[in-house]
């Protein structure tokens, strides 16, 4: 079979392709550099031009659905007849179905590196986005905060570290809890009606908002 040659950046992207497709349907511990090779097509020499181990690849998946992140959120934020709060709706569904399929590669013990890699560049890809709605919910006279900025980073922070099954095993009682005071705390903080941030739930697979009257 004659050799087939590629540019250096439609060979990368085609590594990303088959890879995140590997991490996703196999497993990224039980994927191997030879599975991606198979399915690129491509032999070693190749593959380390581009990357020097599994890990690198996983590492350039990340950074490159952390750019989706960022330009799917702000694509959202620049919409024009949506509300902040349809706004915030969008962009938090837009990211659990992106990441549905690599969360549970990420979670495994020895991805914790790169699980907090995953964590840190999806918060700074779609914190501009979110300070632009934060931005107009101000306009619209539904939020109020001097900090819109810092107040999503230090919200959202919080929540994608406490929040994550991968690294707290939560009860659903426990998790059911912790949702409540998350809920609470944004909508104290961006100074809001009660109830507006309840959509979060199902963010986190809760099909219903529980009231704090309900504890």
């Amino acid at each position: 079979m004659a050799r087939v040659y590629k540019r250096y950046d439609e060979r990368f992207t085609e590594i990303l392709d088959v890879s995140e497709n590997l991490f996703n349907s196999k497993g990224y511990e039980k994927t191997t550099i030879n599975d991606i090779l198979d399915g690129v097509q491509i032999g070693k020499g190749t593959f380390y031009h581009y990357f020097k181990s599994k890990e690198e690849v996983m590492d350039a998946v990340i950074t490159r659905m952390a750019g989706y992140a960022k330009a799917a959120s702000q694509a959202i934020a620049d919409m024009p007849n949506l509300t902040a709060q349809e706004k915030f709706i969008k962009v938090f569904t837009n990211q659990a179905i992106q990441y549905d399929g690599m969360v549970e590669q990420l979670h495994h013990n020895d991805n914790s590196a790169l699980h907090l890699k995953s964590l840190t560049e999806t918060i700074l890809a779609i914190t501009p986005a979110l300070t632009q709605i934060i931005d107009q919910g101000i306009e619209e006279g539904v939020y109020q905060t001097p900090y819109p900025r810092e107040s999503f980073e230090i919200l959202y922070t919080g929540a994608q570290f406490l929040l994550d099954q991968g690294l707290f095993k939560w009860s659903l009682e426990e998790l059911i809890q912790k949702l409540k005071a998350f809920v609470h705390i944004i909508e104290t903080v961006l100074g809001t009606e009660q109830g507006h941030f309840n959509f979060m739930y199902q963010i986190y697979g809760i099909p219903y908002a529980i009231e704090p009257s309900q504890q």
